[in-house]
Order: structure tokens, then sequence, then C-alpha cells
């Protein structure tokens, strides 16, 4: 396992387990605070391992490799949630500080643990119960009315995951598997909302917190494909409730760092929380370039207990496209052309592999004319990705 280089001057490491997109993008804030990054990649051409110069290959279900990294680092947190829980507790039993913690990132691990926690602190969820059979199905479905929406407990994003059963049959499979697994399946009333909002709030160890404006996120297919910052239309009022609630589910669940709260709009303006995410986020990228401190930087700040930056916005906008890979492996002369179209665009290209649908970069624009800015995410994206070609 390779040695980190420390900084001189008593400069910390932050080690991060992963070595995705979300790795990657706190290389620069890294730089920028003094403190060294390290990434446990998965190999060698893995996002973060392309830009962050340690980055051993390893495995994060292997314990002894992730003791072996954690060694060297001053603090660790993750670039996704799937370290099991059994490494982490290593960890914690070695006094690695581990940001978030175990505990607490089970609830973004676990979507039931996450729902019986929030249930449990009086936060507004959707209906929901736990089911492994399909009479069970069948009865909850009597409560709430078909469809019902299925998730599978753990491992889920990006739409992954998740089924709308229209009638018990359709999900005769996931239970099998469940069954198999050991585990049950989460069903969750089907929720008729407006819209989709995220809060996204970074907390330290010593309880200071600081949350950016609430968003409005648009989805594809289980895909979000675009950030609204703030979400249009959203009052004083249902910003700030919606905001508490976030920052209540953060010190009952004693988040440490980034954490992301995805919620339902109800045509009554009221909110029900959908996921947590205990990181940095989709939601939050338009941070990077928006407002005064990026979720990045803030995420370095919040394990490190560091006072934490002005999530202030910059501009009245800001407008955030997700990049998705489509059938055009070759995304340089594509992004040269955005760059040279729009000088006031910000491109983030992730170094990964095209594939169709997958998740390869994003593209950042703030101003004044929201109109205007959707226009011109929305063209940069499909331009970078192959959907249009002028």
């Amino acid at each position: 396992m390779s040695i980190p280089h420390r900084a001189p001057g008593g400069f910390p490491v932050v080690g991060v387990i992963g070595g995705g997109q979300l790795a990657r993008m706190c290389a620069g804030p890294a730089a920028e605070l003094g403190v060294t990054l390290s990434v446990l990649a998965e190999g060698p051409d893995a996002s973060a391992a392309l830009v962050v110069p340690s980055s051993p290959v390893g495995e994060y279900t292997d314990v002894e490799t992730v003791r072996a990294f954690a060694r060297e680092c001053d603090v660790v947190t993750f670039d996704h949630e799937h370290v099991p829980a059994e490494v982490l507790e290593a960890l914690v039993a070695d006094g690695v500080a581990v940001r978030p913690g175990p505990v607490a990132l089970l609830h973004a691990q676990d979507k039931l643990v996450m729902r019986e926690a929030l249930t449990a602190a009086g936060v507004p969820c959707p209906r929901w119960t736990s089911a492994t059979t399909a009479a069970e199905v069948a009865a909850f479905a009597s409560q709430v009315g078909w469809p019902v929406v299925a998730k599978t407990p753990r491992g889920g994003y990006d739409g992954k995951g998740v089924l709308v059963a229209e009638r018990a049959e359709d999900l005769e499979s996931w239970l099998a598997t469940a069954a198999d697994r050991g585990e049950p399946l989460l069903l969750e009333e089907s929720v008729p909302f407006v819209r989709e909002l995220a809060v996204l709030l970074a907390r330290s160890p010593s309880g200071q917190a600081a949350a950016w404006p609430v968003v409005e996120t648009v989805q594809t297919e289980g895909i979000c494909t675009e950030v609204i910052a703030p979400a249009p239309g959203l009052g004083e009022d249902a910003a700030r409730r919606a905001t508490a609630i976030g920052l209540d589910i953060a010190a009952a669940l004693e988040v440490t760092g980034v954490m992301a709260v995805e919620l339902f709009e109800l045509e009554d303006g009221s909110v029900l929380v959908n996921e947590l995410a205990m990181r940095p986020h989709n939601s939050g990228h338009w941070s990077m370039d928006g407002s005064v401190t990026g979720q990045f930087e803030q995420h370095l700040r919040a394990v490190l207990d560091l006072p934490l930056g002005s999530p202030r916005p910059r501009a009245p906008w800001t407008v955030m496209g997700n990049v998705l890979g489509g059938e055009h492996p070759d995304l340089y002369p594509t992004y040269r052309h955005v760059m040279a179209r729009d000088p006031e665009l910000k491109v983030h290209l992730y170094g990964k592999g095209v594939r169709p649908g997958r998740k390869i970069g994003h593209v950042n624009v703030s101003g004044e004319d929201l109109t205007d800015l959707r226009e011109r995410a929305r063209h940069a994206a499909d331009y970078i990705e192959g959907a249009i070609s002028q």
C-alpha cells in the first residue's frame, strides 16, 4: 500500500474510500485547502485515480486492505455508501476518525433502517412498510392504493432497485430474490408529487451546520438530468421548512460531512422525504461554480472539523445539466466546441468511459435569466453527449 506524501506545516491527510467522480472532484478543493487527498481506488483507471497522485488500488470490502489504507490517513470518508458495516466497525475499533460514522452511514445504506429512523423522529415520509410475501404486498396496497413503489433496501441508485408495481404479481421475482438474500422489500405509497426538491447541507463533528438553497431536481427515466438553484417559485417559508427538516435529520443521525435530503413537493406545498445520501451529491454539483463554498470543499472542511464556508449563491440562478454517455466515445471535440460557444459555461468531465446513460460529466451556468440558463445548460450537455450536432 503506497503512503501519501504529507504537506509540510502539519496539514492532514483525508482518505476517501472509492475512486469515483465524487472523490475526483475533491482533488481541487483539497489542494486549495492545503490538505493531502488519498483515494482507495477500484483500479488504476478509476475516475479519481487519474488525478489524485496517492490512489492505491484495493477492494473496499476487504477489511485488511481498508485498514492498511486508513492507517496513513487522519480522517476517512467516502465516495459511495457501499462499504460493509464490518469494515467500518474495524476502522472505528482501530481509532480511525470515520466520517460519517458507521451508525449514521447505515441510514444511507439501508432504506428500511432510514425509514424506521425518520418515522421515529417524526420526519414526514411516504407511507411505507416492509414485505416478504405477495399477501403482504396486497395488504399494503389495500391501504394506500395501487400502484405501490417497491425498493430493494440496499444498493439501488439512479432508478436502479426501484419498481412501480401495478399488482402483486409484478413483484413475484423481486420477492423471490429478496427471500434469497434474506431481506424484505421496502414498499412505499406512490406519491402524487408536483416536483422533486433537494436540501444539501454539511455538518461537522462539533455540530456546526450550513445549508445551501433548496434546489429543484429534474429526473429523466430515474436519472437526474437537471438541477435548478434555487428551486423556482419556492417561497421563503417553504424553503425554510424544507431546510429545517434536513438540519433536524443531520442532527438526529449525527451526520458528519455533506448530506443530501431528496424530497417530494406535494400540491399543497408540503414535502415528504424520499431518500438520503451521506456524501457530496448530484443535486449539489451546481455549488462548485454557483456558491461561495462548493460541496466538495465543504465536505472536506466538515470531515476535518474545520470552520464551514459560506453556502451563499454567487448569482440569482445556477443551472446544472448532467452529461450522460451516448454513442460517441470521443468527447474532447464536443467539449472544446461548447467551451467556445459559451465562455461562461463551466464544464466538468469525470474521466470515465462512455456508456449510454452513464453519468460522465456535468455543466454549470449562472446568471439572471433562468430560461436562457436552462437552454444553455441543456444544449451543452446534449452536444457533448452527441445527442445534437449544432
